[in-house]
């Protein structure tokens, strides 16, 4: 099997379990990695191993993803799999990007 081709059935078997939304997410119905910390991540089988959606799919539209690196969803929905809203950035810049989402949120919820 060639590599474009184990690429499409891979795209193929995530788009099963993808809902697109009017704001541009697609999102996952599939498994997660549950509640706790970290939890919440689309979760899927891949060659016996079970794997992050969202780092999968990045790989497969944009390539290699260094071991350091994390897949941020610029839409702040972890659910979301679509890979025009998913970046390649550092831990620190991953960090900083959540820590203003949630100020941001915190600021909506007491504006009257």
């Amino acid at each position: 099997m060639s590599i474009a081709t184990r690429r499409d059935d891979i795209i193929k078997k995530i788009m099963q379990r993808v809902v697109k939304t009017e704001d541009g997410c697609w999102i996952w119905q599939g498994p997660t990695s549950g509640d706790g910390r970290g939890g919440g991540y689309p979760r899927m089988n891949l060659d016996g191993q079970t794997v992050a959606v969202h780092r999968v799919i990045f790989t497969c539209f944009f390539g290699f993803i260094p071991g350091k690196k994390q897949i941020d969803h610029t839409c702040r929905n972890r659910l979301c799999c679509n890979p025009e809203h998913l970046e390649m950035v550092t831990h620190k810049k991953n960090q900083l990007r959540r820590d203003l989402a949630n100020r941001q949120a915190r600021t909506q919820s007491i504006s009257p």
